[in-house]
């Protein structure tokens, strides 16, 4: 597919500047249509029946397998989830950790990741998003280094693998804004979140958690998709692999919804990204904008602004048919640039400010 080909199949962006994958990405046609056919499979066909479910189960690990693939680890160690939240609160669960453990994040972690860390009972510590600060904050009580891969307040890009290895410590991962934007190898891993309603384009309440060890983590809040056989006082037999961690049954249309997605990325999104994404930054900078610019980095694009004007900022660009959103308390706007964005979307943008 050509840009313009591919481009086309999101009808927002021919009325808006679309510039908020960093919260909820942009819906394609063919998206939609794989979703329209599954409800209508089941409006006609009910959803009941023997043939039906084992339907469901086979396209959830058709699903399984495609997002396996996408951040390249074997689809058993793939649990399906609603939202990096999911995934962040089901392995802080099954680590049981209390009082006297500790957990290394840092200053810009989302809700999604700090609210289940600090309802883990664990010790919290916080530090700057900064990899050395992060590695001397480890100690012998800690039991856990959870971050995000992409920072989603600046678009800074941690070394996760690397500190996994130099500090020796189980590593969490928050992925919401890494898979989709930046190619991601997840192996080695301990668990890596992914959200498919941002950057990969798919429908609200889906992602995933990758376990890379399914058995050394403790099914603490289990489906009915988490057995494979049960007794009478609740005894079971968990399910292989990851799969036991599964939360909830996905509704068929979201399954569809989000392998069409992901099957539909170009093989050139993350190069295109990349690039746009440094025209926005050189840009905003020569309008006079004050952007940050980390060393490492992705494609959301920030900007400083007086804390008490972020809102107002994006309200205006609103009006204007830009969607871009501020960060509360932080000073900040942000601009999500995916590999759908283009040279008029820039242009807006610039004329709304």
């Amino acid at each position: 597919m050509t840009f313009e080909e591919a481009r086309s199949q999101f009808p927002v962006l021919e009325r808006y500047a679309y510039l908020q994958a960093g919260s909820v990405g942009p819906l394609a046609r063919r998206t939609i249509a794989a979703m329209r056919d599954a409800e209508e499979d089941g409006l006609r066909n009910g959803r009941g029946s023997s043939a039906q479910f084992t339907r469901l189960l086979e396209e959830r690990e058709e699903l399984r397998a495609a997002i396996a693939a996408l951040v390249g680890v074997p689809s058993d160690t793939v649990a399906l989830t609603a939202s990096t939240t999911d995934g962040c609160n089901i392995a802080l669960a099954g680590l049981e950790l209390g009082p006297e453990d500790e957990v290394v994040t840092t200053t810009d972690e989302h809700f999604g990741l700090i609210g289940p860390l600090h309802m883990s009972r664990a010790t919290v510590v916080v530090v700057e998003p900064d990899p050395e600060r992060i590695a001397a904050a480890v100690t012998p009580r800690t039991r856990l280094v959870a971050v995000s891969h992409v920072l989603w307040t600046t678009g800074a890009v941690l070394p996760v693998r690397e500190l996994r290895a130099k500090t020796g410590v189980p590593i969490l991962v928050d992925g919401a804004q890494s898979v989709g934007v930046v190619p991601i190898d997840a192996t080695g891993l301990d668990y890596y979140t992914v959200s498919g309603q941002k950057w990969l384009c798919g429908p609200e309440g889906t992602g995933a958690l990758v376990v890379a060890d399914p058995e050394a983590l403790r099914v603490a809040r289990p489906s009915y998709l988490a057995q494979q056989g049960y007794e009478p006082d609740g005894t079971f037999e968990a399910r292989p692999g990851a799969a036991r961690f599964d939360p909830n049954v996905t509704p068929r249309a979201a399954v569809a919804g989000l392998r069409t997605a992901i099957s539909e990325t170009p093989e050139w999104a993350h190069g295109r990204a990349a690039e746009m994404a440094e025209r926005f930054r050189a840009a905003l900078a020569r309008a006079g904008c004050d952007v940050v610019v980390p060393e490492h980095r992705a494609t959301l694009v920030s900007w400083r602004v007086p804390v008490d004007e972020s809102a107002a900022i994006v309200s205006r660009l609103a009006d204007a048919d830009v969607i871009v959103r501020d960060l509360p308390g932080r000073g900040l706007v942000r601009a999500s640039v995916g590999w759908w964005t283009s040279d008029d979307d820039l242009d807006r943008l610039l004329a709304g400010l």
